[in-house]
């Protein structure tokens, strides 16, 4: 149990700065860690990685409300995009949660490794985009609908905030990117809020979870993962706001792609 909670501990201190720095709800950390040491406190079963996305989501409550405090600190948050994208986030995370009622273990472990390693993409070659930068203007009516719908399912589904995609989005439609990283946060609270309690419902009855789960989200996971972000998401807001993130979007994309290996093999 102390090894459990002091690599879940060292997630959150991660997940907390990466919430902070890039927008990230911190899922790409947290599912993984999380899927690591749960063999160890439970037989193996098909849902363990239910528990783990549910975990992760329930966590990113935690982390992307507190980044995205301290980014409306600096008045960077645009509260506006969070309302107009609001109602077709929820609608997404219903469709991500329906899927995944219906996938077993293995295959969500599949979608999750497919996942992260479209999500690498944007992280190992930044410049890639910047051809398209100021040339797109932001979504509106059913473009609006059908983007943010599918980033609340697919975000449902990894476990993650959504923020990468948020990010992308914005400044590539010529929004500064402090403006696009702070506004992710939000986007990350919409989207876990929602998807969190539909976890939970989800795995309500199913037995031989890991001890201290409610439904898919596990108590003692979430807490150690909290605590830790809870501290390091406004350090990694004040440094998004100082530092060249450049290489270190390049530094997490070498990361994204060695958990996508690594996930693929276990799927």
């Amino acid at each position: 149990m102390l090894m459990f909670l002091a690599l879940l501990s060292g997630a959150g201190i991660v997940a907390g700065l990466t919430a902070g720095l890039f927008g990230v709800g911190g899922g790409f950390v947290v599912v993984p860690a999380l899927l690591a040491v749960f063999p160890f406190l439970t037989d193996q079963t098909d849902h363990l990685m239910l528990v783990a996305v549910g975990t992760s989501l329930a966590t990113i409550v935690v982390s992307s409300a507190c980044a995205m405090t301290a980014h409306a600190r600096r008045g960077a948050v645009d509260f506006q995009l969070l309302r107009d994208w609001s109602l077709w986030l929820l609608v997404g995370v219903g469709g991500g949660l329906l899927v995944a009622s219906l996938v077993d273990g293995s295959e969500l472990i599949l979608v999750f490794a497919i996942g992260v390693l479209l999500y690498s993409v944007y992280f190992l070659f930044p410049d890639a985009f910047q051809r398209f930068k100021g040339k797109l203007a932001m979504p509106v009516g059913p473009g609006r609908a059908l983007l943010a719908s599918a980033l609340g399912g697919f975000s449902s589904l990894l476990g993650i905030g959504g923020g990468t995609a948020t990010v992308l989005t914005m400044v590539l439609c010529n929004r500064p990117v402090h403006q696009a990283v702070a506004t992710a946060s939000g986007v990350g609270v919409l989207i876990a809020i929602p998807g969190a309690i539909g976890f939970m419902l989800l795995g309500l009855g199913t037995e031989n979870l890991p001890r201290g789960s409610i439904g898919y989200i596990n108590v003692p996971a979430l807490l150690a993962v909290a605590a830790c972000s809870l501290v390091t998401a406004p350090i990694g807001a004040r440094l998004a706001h100082r530092l060249d993130e450049r290489q270190l979007k390049r530094a997490f994309g070498v990361y994204l792609v060695l958990v996508a290996m690594a996930m693929y093999a276990k799927a």
